[in-house]
């Protein structure tokens, strides 16, 4: 699926492309080609133009590059017709592994497009990236209630809300025979975000948007939705029926940088256990009232209206944000306070001990001694850890930090058993 931007670029945005082996260690010195996509559907993948030539880093990261795109204002007004993005296609080549091609990789102004690829010793499908649900007509949210009538906890349900570790996407409609995905929860949220609303929004906006996003996620996962039709999968990737996730999309850094921050919220109405299916829409193609239009509410966020102002603008006023009481996955869960210098304890030794890990991969990372005292050693080897993994680099283990940390050591050390790696 090829569309053709046809506007005057006048804006700049960022690609950066981090590169990893199936085992998740970066790749260092993997050559990779920014190009113009192919202009026909029939030409060669890789006829575009080349713009730059970049290599991996030992993080198996390119540097961060300026990219053509069109003006801001194209995706922050509704009534735009123009692609409020540009494409441009990706060339991933490193010795021992197949070449690795990603078209239509979207570039938004003035936004940091993080592209993560995994290349693998054999053949594997090339990514296309369709178009973006705000600018292509996709098959409307099919309405459901957003309660459901479920029975007892523990037959066909949960029996509290837990962040899952992975979901199970299936890539198409429920009674279809599309490949079924292992994705982990937070790059799932981060992939739908960005596939369903763009960037350069207001962080209020961004934050409403996403916490309908996990709640309607949370909910298929605390009901066993499709599960208990007998399916194997925890969620589609049809529009008609649940969200947009797109396999090997590009995210941007300010989507992921909310979703680091806010993963283990939802929204809750009172004396409901489950988390709300927080349907919503585009709220210009599709109008739907009491769900929480996009549109919209990029609009009340360049109002000023706040995260739970624009979430009970279209949810009602006993909408409230509510916090999962696990997350599954973890080797040991945030302290609830930041660790910084001066910081000891067992909380401050864990932390250690993965982050050491962590840095026999990542060679960046200084490696650590854990003593349990979070000293200058413990604040440089965060502070390295959050350049690599696009955090604020504060040498602060505050709670997107932890879980980062958490997740990546999971990763590298494969303590989840028995789940399929992607």
């Amino acid at each position: 699926m090829l569309i053709k931007m046809q506007v005057n670029t006048q804006d700049k945005g960022e690609l950066q492309v981090n590169i990893v082996d199936s085992e998740n260690a970066p790749i260092k010195d993997a050559r990779v080609i920014i190009r113009k996509p192919r202009i026909l559907p029939e030409q060669p993948i890789n006829s575009g133009d080349m713009i730059e030539e970049l290599n991996t880093d030992i993080s198996g990261q390119t540097q961060v590059v300026d990219l053509d795109a069109p003006p801001l204002e194209y995706s922050l007004n509704e009534n735009n017709e123009e692609m409020p993005y540009a494409n441009y296609d990706v060339e991933i080549d490193a010795p021992g592994y197949e070449v690795e091609n990603v078209e239509n990789v979207e570039i938004l102004p003035r936004s940091l497009a993080i592209q993560n690829v995994k290349l693998r010793k054999t053949q594997e499908e090339n990514i296309n990236i369709p178009p973006h649900t705000l600018y292509y007509e996709y098959p409307p949210k099919i309405p459901e209630d957003e309660i459901k009538d479920v029975g007892e906890p523990g037959e066909i349900v949960l029996s509290r809300v837990v962040i899952p570790e992975y979901v199970v996407v299936h890539d198409g409609v429920p009674s279809s025979n599309a490949k079924d995905y292992y994705v982990t929860y937070k790059d799932y949220i981060k992939n739908v975000a960005s596939s369903e609303i763009y960037a350069t929004w207001p962080e209020a906006t961004l934050e409403a948007n996403i916490l309908a996003i996990m709640s309607f996620t949370l909910n298929r996962v605390y009901t066993e939705w499709y599960r208990n039709k007998g399916k194997d999968f925890t969620i589609t990737s049809s529009t008609a029926y649940d969200q947009k996730w797109i396999n090997g999309r590009n995210i941007f850094e300010s989507i992921s940088r909310v979703v680091d921050n806010i993963f283990d919220q939802y929204l809750s109405l009172p004396d409901v256990r489950q988390p709300i299916l927080t349907q919503y829409c585009d709220g210009k193609r599709v109008k739907c009232p009491n769900w929480l239009s996009q549109w919209g509410s990029c609009n009340l966020g360049e109002q000023g209206y706040s995260t739970l102002e624009i979430i009970r603008n279209y949810y009602g006023d006993e909408m409230y944000i509510n916090t999962a009481e696990q997350i599954s996955g973890i080797p040991a869960s945030w302290p609830g306070y930041d660790l910084t210098i001066g910081a000891s304890g067992q909380k401050v030794r864990q932390l250690q001990e993965q982050l050491d890990t962590i840095a026999q991969v990542y060679t960046a990372i200084p490696r650590l001694v854990a003593d349990g005292v979070y000293g200058e050693n413990t604040q440089a080897s965060v502070r390295a850890f959050q350049k690599i993994f696009d955090l604020p680099q504060t040498g602060i283990t505050d709670f997107a930090t932890w879980y980062k940390i958490s997740q990546i050591y999971v990763g590298i050390t494969r303590i989840a058993e028995g789940i399929p790696r992607g």
